[in-house]
């Protein structure tokens, strides 16, 4: 849901957070840039990023986030990229998911996936199938990729099925809320992103969690995914902690606005 608590968007006042985001979203952005930079093949690359996920996942872990949702492969470039780098990187996320497996399950960590998985390699869903249905009662991290997903198409597949069911004649237009739309997204679970972060000094958020993302907290970061380390983390957290989240109300020491002049007239 992206309504503010009451008190929080009601009162004015700086709500008291915890100095851990609870819920953190990633773009991971960079990796064929890296492995350019270097002279080395764009795979290379993604190697060095998911070996960063590794990394930061532990971090999370050890820090008491609950949810890491990163944005792995998007419907974009699942469809435009040249077919052998997207043959690459759907071969290392399946050498990621089975590498790994063992580990995210000593840690607790809960894997999920939202996103387009039908249209992916049968042997890749298989191991996301795996990781997710052995991972499904751990109660730690929540470790969720976004995998050929686009927000956009989630938001039309949303409205989409809302349609039906007004059609069906099982729910009236007006009974249409935000909180009816949420339940129909890839994952009704997820909890609105406090921090969303985007590395390689890009400043956009790239069709990922459009609704979901109304109220987080954005850092942008300048290094390149495979150089996104722990401390980076830290500084993200560190300026997310800083801030004071209003979610649209006025604090009682800011000036309060003075409506528009309006002529006779009306103008």
């Amino acid at each position: 849901m992206i309504e503010p608590p009451a008190d929080e968007g009601s009162s004015g006042e700086q709500h008291a957070r915890p100095l851990t985001p609870e819920s953190i979203a990633v773009i991971m952005d960079g990796n064929g840039r890296w492995a350019e930079s270097r002279g080395l093949p764009r795979a290379r690359g993604h190697e060095e990023g998911a070996e960063t996920l590794r990394r930061l996942t532990r971090h999370c872990v050890a820090r008491g986030v609950r949810e890491l949702t990163c944005y792995a492969l998007s419907t974009e470039n699942f469809r435009r990229r040249p077919p052998a780098e997207v043959a690459d990187l759907m071969r290392l996320l399946q050498l990621y998911l089975d590498r790994n497996r063992e580990e995210l399950l000593e840690l607790g960590v809960r894997v999920r996936f939202i996103g387009h998985r039908e249209e992916l390699p049968p042997e890749v869903r298989e191991s996301m199938e795996r990781v997710e249905r052995e991972s499904a009662a751990h109660d730690g991290l929540v470790l969720r990729l976004a995998i050929n997903y686009g927000s956009r198409s989630e938001l039309v597949e949303a409205a989409r099925a809302l349609a039906r069911a007004v059609r069906s004649g099982e729910l009236a237009p007006e009974e249409i809320d935000e909180e009816r739309l949420a339940a129909h997204l890839h994952d009704p679970t997820m909890a609105d992103p406090d921090l969303l972060i985007r590395t390689a000094g890009e400043e956009r958020l790239s069709n990922f969690l459009l609704w979901q993302a109304s109220y987080s907290e954005l850092h942008f970061a300048p290094c390149l995914w495979p150089d996104f380390t722990p401390e980076r983390l830290e500084e993200a957290i560190a300026s997310y902690a800083a801030r004071l989240r209003k979610y649209g109300a006025v604090r009682s020491s800011d000036p309060v606005p003075r409506p528009p002049v309006v002529d006779a007239e009306g103008r």
